[in-house]
């Protein structure tokens, strides 16, 4: 190569400084993700008012059945015992529509969130490279959502049968579907999140992505009924009626019942389905 052409080559190479810097590396890229999730008030105070509700709900449940407990009579209280209520006080469905809910918006908003501010076009001209970037919000959300779940879910378990010990009726963890319980109840949290960020990704707008959480994690389920065996399957796929087969002591009693290894099932292909929509739809389409 002539002088003048390493000269040029030269000249080239520092006028694009681009060119030199390294790429980015996931654990850097998973840093940069977490340190912008956590920035913002608005997510940590909606995770905290989402933990309270929960623990209100559950230990508002559990107290009732203390203060009413005398006013049983005895088949009541066996019945209490035999039925496996005190799990089903532990964690019950009004806490899990505000797990759902709560988790599902904090998803959308983290994607819908940077298109409806614009943030997402600095964020991809700073790291072209979608899916990296994306995998790394995916895998921040869902730790994220998963403590979240965790934290409500045993906490509340503890609170409530602290709760009703004080009547001689609360169980321990070690009882035969506590741990599924607690550990269903968790998984309920990343679910919904990452459902809410595949939304997000794909509709691009807060109001709508909000509106389709509600409706795919809680509208349809509930249309989806138990009395003809096309509508029980469609509605085990969907994560509400996964949590309330894991959630049920003992053998399931509907008409189409759901195995409970096929409710596990249904919550880990969802959370692997919508975390791939998530990166995909982010990646395949224009700004």
């Amino acid at each position: 190569m002539t002088p003048v052409a390493e000269a040029a080559a030269r000249t080239s190479r520092e006028a694009s400084p681009a060119a030199q810097e390294p790429r980015p590396r996931f654990t850097d890229l998973v840093a940069a993700e977490w340190l912008k999730f956590r920035s913002l008030r608005s997510t940590a105070w909606s995770l905290a008012g989402a933990v309270l509700a929960v623990l209100a709900f559950n230990a508002g449940t559990a107290y009732d059945t203390y203060r009413y407990w005398r006013e049983n009579d005895a088949d009541g209280r066996a019945r209490f015992v035999r039925d496996g209520i005190a799990l089903q006080e532990a964690f019950n469905g009004n806490a899990m529509l505000v797990m759902m809910l709560a988790a599902g918006a904090v998803g959308a908003l983290a994607v819908a969130g940077e298109h409806r501010t614009g943030l997402i076009r600095t964020t991809f001209a700073a790291v072209p490279a979608r899916r990296p970037l994306l995998a790394a919000k995916v895998l921040v959300v869902a730790a994220a959502t998963t403590a979240l779940g965790a934290a409500a879910a045993g906490l509340s378990f503890w609170l409530t049968q602290t709760i009703l010990d004080g009547r001689g009726v609360g169980v321990p963890l070690g009882h035969p579907g506590a741990w599924r319980l607690v550990a269903a109840s968790a998984l309920l949290a990343p679910v919904s999140a990452l459902t809410g960020m595949a939304l997000g990704a794909l509709l691009r707008h807060v109001g709508a992505a909000l509106v389709a959480v509600f409706v795919l994690l809680l509208l349809l389920p509930g249309v989806l009924g138990d009395d003809r065996r096309w509508t029980a399957v469609a509605g085990h796929a969907t994560p509400y009626q996964a949590w309330l087969r894991l959630a049920e002591a003992g053998e399931a009693t509907t008409r189409y019942p759901w195995t409970v290894a096929g409710a596990w099932a249904t919550l880990a292909l969802w959370s692997l389905a919508a975390a791939v929509v998530a990166v995909v739809a982010v990646d395949r389409r224009d700004l």
